[in-house]
């Protein structure tokens, strides 16, 4: 074996060496369970409506999670009707829940969509679905959560 090939050789168990051990570093984690706690209206500031979105972010994990920022929409009937994004997220300690506010605006002509797909075909039952990507600080991997369910109309 010539001395180019022991070096080669040598620099690919290193390197695989390498990512093996970056890889026991990743910790295996639960999503955290992501529930409505509160949903109102804010004051309007001249801009298109506002509101404010409190949910209860559950950890079932032995580590703390330190939310670099949430993205998240809301969809009624597979429209998607609101969307935001927040930084401004408390750390979730192990074991333990928090109550994360955040703030999102409607989309007028999906909701527009919306109240023309409802005169067509009335409903008692709005089909929701939540969807929130939430990163994470550190060697932690991008959690997405989904929550879906109906609001009863009547």
């Amino acid at each position: 074996m010539t001395n180019r090939c022991l070096s080669y050789c040598i620099a690919l168990f290193t390197c695989a060496f390498l990512l093996s051990g970056c890889a026991s570093l990743m910790t295996e984690m639960d999503p955290p369970r992501v529930t409505l706690e509160n949903f109102r209206s804010l004051p309007s500031d001249g801009g298109g409506p506002r509101f404010e979105i409190k949910l209860r972010v559950q950890n079932p994990n032995k580590q703390s999670l330190d939310i670099a920022g949430i993205s998240y929409t809301i969809e009624l009937l597979g429209k998607e009707v609101m969307s935001g994004v927040s930084n401004d997220v408390p750390v979730i300690e192990a074991y333990s829940e928090e109550i994360v506010t955040l703030e999102a605006g409607l989309q007028l002509f999906q909701i527009l969509r919306l109240l023309a797909s409802l005169g067509q075909s009335p409903t008692d039952a709005l089909e929701y679905r939540f969807v929130a990507k939430i990163d994470f600080k550190g060697m932690v991997p991008t959690q997405r959560v989904e929550n879906t369910g109906e609001v009863t109309l009547n």
